[in-house]
């Protein structure tokens, strides 16, 4: 009997061991790394500590790979279990432990229960949608208005003062309680604050409002997009270290492209002509703008091609991500708040793991007990990134992605306008036009998208019905 139980033991222990052995390989390297960065005598000394202080221009490109060595934490001992569950048909055995229960969530998901939820949720979204457009009609006019300035305050709030307070964070100094002033350094400290926050958020809202539609879709399908997500905003906020906040948002408006261009490679897209030319133009009016930015011109050229190469894998990673998740709600169907609370859980897993092999957990809450207004700005800034994911997922559940694209884009100007105004960053006339390009363009994409809806649409309700 004790043999038995012994057995029956073996796979979960073995799991165990693939990620204790995979965490001291792990903790071995990073400690092999640290002695080669600043020697022996140095040991007492952390991995974030030792990275900033190499040279500032290519400090980044260490820290990324450090970075990456951190998030093999999770992915290599995930790796060999995925491998060693496959090989062993654990997934089979019929001792349905704690460890097998998780194990099967992240491989195989819900689906044993797949036909059943594929049949509820068409029958449930048809009736969603049906129940959307009854109450649509339902809504008065001044319901109407009210519902749009709730969304769209909503959206401006949110995501104007995450943006004020990702550059003041980014680029301006703290003083502490000696008065002596610093800047805060570690971007992905930050990237674990907002996805913890927007995880908690998310998980809290399917708890006060229950999903009729079951999960099915396996755990570690999130893992890619929020892979693809930590990466896009650790680029996204060092990036602000060498290019103006203003230039940042106008490269936001740039990644139409690079969607296009993932979605051609993963999805085999094809595109109308107006789309083609509406990128070219924010194109154009991008480089306008950054020839016309005088802080661009002050700027070494290693400062300058530095920025725009962590605004284009901002970008790269932020289309991967965008047409990953659509993949996913086309595969497995599941609601957005799922999709926000999958992928936060990964990224604040990915980002945890990292911070903890770099020492990275310790210099942060170092930097925010002697910094309390640092903390306040922390804190507003998580809160606003989880708030804003809420109001975008509503925004585009009631009134629908262009209403959603048009509010984004006026507070993307405004966004500009307040940057400029509190940061004191100066625009030429040709960077001004620049700007008037992109967001001519950006308009002009959205009205061209809904006429050809609306041609569509009155093409299908002429065509002639067939007699059964």
């Amino acid at each position: 009997m004790h043999v038995y139980k012994m057995s029956n033991r073996a796979p979960e222990l073995i799991i165990c061991s693939f990620i204790i052995v995979s965490l001291l390989v792990i903790h071995f390297f990073s400690d092999l790394l640290r002695i080669s960065l600043a020697g022996s005598y140095a040991l007492d000394v952390t991995l974030s500590q030792l990275i900033e202080a190499q040279s500032k221009e290519y400090a980044w490109l260490l820290k990324l790979l450090v970075n990456c060595f951190g998030y093999s934490c999770v992915f290599l001992p995930g790796y060999l279990i995925y491998k060693y569950v496959q090989r062993s048909s654990y997934l089979e055995r019929g001792n349905r432990t704690f460890l097998h229960t998780a194990i099967n969530m992240c491989i195989t998901g819900n689906s044993s229960y797949e036909s059943v939820d594929v049949i509820h949720a068409a029958s449930s979204s048809g009736s969603s949608n049906g129940l959307s457009t009854e109450r649509s009609h339902k809504r008065t006019s001044s319901q109407e208005a009210v519902q749009m300035l709730w969304c769209f305050g909503g959206l401006m709030v949110s995501y104007l003062t995450w943006g004020v307070l990702q550059e003041k964070i980014m680029t301006q100094h703290y003083l502490n309680y000696a008065g002596e002033s610093s800047k805060f350094k570690d971007s992905q400290f930050l990237v674990f604050a907002n996805r913890l926050l927007a995880f908690v958020v998310a998980l809290t809202y399917m708890q006060w409002q229950p999903s009729t539609s079951r999960h099915r879709a396996p755990l570690y399908k999130y893992a890619y997009a929020s892979f693809s997500n930590i990466m896009s905003a650790w680029f996204q906020y060092e990036a602000l270290k060498f290019v103006s906040f203003p230039t940042q948002v106008l490269a936001k408006s740039c990644k139409i492209i690079p969607v296009m261009l993932m979605g051609k490679i993963m999805s085999k897209a094809k595109y109308e002509t107006h789309e083609y030319l509406t990128a070219l133009l924010i194109s154009l009016g991008m480089i306008f703008f950054m020839s016309g930015s005088s802080e661009s011109s002050r700027a070494s050229g290693v400062t300058t091609l530095t920025g725009i190469f962590l605004l284009s894998m901002y970008m790269l990673f932020d289309s991967f991500t965008a047409n990953w998740q659509g993949s996913l709600f086309k595969s497995y169907g599941m609601t957005s708040l799922q999709m926000m609370c999958g992928v936060n859980l990964f990224s604040s897993i990915f980002t945890g793991a990292s911070l903890s092999m770099q020492g990275g957990f310790m210099d942060s809450l170092a930097f925010a007990t002697e910094h309390p207004k640092f903390v306040f700005d922390m804190v507003v800034l998580s809160i606003c990134s989880a708030v804003g994911q809420l109001f975008i997922y509503h925004t585009i559940d009631v009134f629908g992605p262009v209403v959603f694209t048009i509010i984004m884009t006026v507070r993307q100007a405004v966004a500009i306008m307040l940057s400029c105004l509190i940061y004191q960053h100066s625009i030429t006339l040709l960077g001004i036009f620049g700007v008037l390009i992109v967001f001519v363009a950006i308009f002009l994409r959205v009205y061209c998208n809904q006429r050809l809806r609306a041609k569509r649409k009155r093409a299908e309700a002429n065509k002639p019905r067939v007699a059964v």
